[in-house]
């Protein structure tokens, strides 16, 4: 498919509003019914508010007209810029934002709870992240999204989801799942920071462009793709060094000196108490394995 003849033509991005609506119905809706249903008090805090009214935001920045269309069809530094807002402020503020209720209620199901309890570890997190961020990354990925609307939302989407997994062990919401410690966390975004964007170097160092989706780049932002390609590279890591780095050290910087003597670094809470009961019911209920004995003597 041909890029449009004028870079900056506007466009509906129906697909995409679709997306930020049903966000920004859904989990309000979500909140009140579960409020309703529930015997405790189920507040959505004013900064909890603010968290996902800022997602909304990024989402709408990050999926709709002029940059989305700029992301698929003509410039590649600016489709690193849509990536990194999807993966770091607006999942961020995604998992910031989302009221407990709605959280306890979606990361219910054994099967989610589980692949969380797998995905709050460091290395596992980063398998994935990097799986993800490369993956999409790959020339018929980029080409597919380029000529199908619906396929950029799917990519936006598994990109978002990337994020979540990237911020899940830092952010720490999730009903049972308690936080690595500070110093781990602090070495987890090092690697975050750097492993996941290793292809930003491809991108800096190749000596011709490797998309051809993004060969009129000049005529959308005045450079030639090649250029192009090199800021995205500079754009890519720069955005995940500077912005993990700074929260690794506000980690490091907020430890405490002595672990043993001001206590654990996260509160206990009942929802956390009452995922771990469920989870032990689970394993009460599940068949116990059957082995193998060899004969008696």
């Amino acid at each position: 498919m041909l890029a449009v003849a004028d870079p900056w033509a506007w466009s509906p991005c129906l697909p995409a509003w679709v997306i930020v609506l049903a966000f920004g119905v859904s989990v309000p809706l979500a909140h009140r019914r579960l409020a309703r249903r529930s015997t405790r008090s189920q507040v959505w805090p004013q900064r909890q508010v603010a968290s996902f009214a800022i997602f909304l935001l990024l989402l709408v920045l990050a999926t709709t007209w002029p940059l989305a269309q700029l992301a698929a069809n003509w410039s590649l530094s600016l489709l690193m810029v849509q990536r990194m807002l999807l993966v770091l402020p607006a999942a961020a503020c995604l998992l910031l934002g989302l009221p407990a209720s709605v959280i306890r209620r979606l990361t219910r199901p054994p099967l989610v709870d589980a692949t969380l309890e797998r995905l709050n570890r460091p290395v596992p997190a980063i398998i994935v992240v990097t799986v993800i961020l490369v993956g999409s990354m790959t020339i018929p990925l980029i080409r597919w999204q380029s000529t199908s609307v619906g396929a950029r939302e799917v990519i936006d989407l598994v990109v978002l989801g990337a994020g979540c997994v990237l911020w899940l062990p830092v952010v720490g919401r999730v009903p049972g799942l308690s936080r690595p410690k500070p110093m781990i966390r602090f070495v987890y975004l090092v690697g975050q920071a750097i492993i996941p964007v290793f292809l930003s170097f491809v991108f800096i160092l190749a000596r011709h462009p490797l998309y051809p989706v993004y060969r009129h780049s000049e005529a959308a932002i005045g450079l030639a793709p090649i250029n192009d390609q090199q800021v995205a590279g500079f754009v890519s890591k720069l955005s995940m060094i500077l912005v993990l780095l700074t929260v690794a050290g506000v980690v490091l910087a907020r430890a405490p000196i002595d672990e043993e003597e001001f206590g654990e670094d996260d509160p206990l809470f009942w929802d956390d108490v009452e995922r771990e009961f469920e989870r032990a019911d689970r394993r009460k209920r599940r068949p116990p394995r059957r082995t193998e004995q060899g004969p008696i003597p």
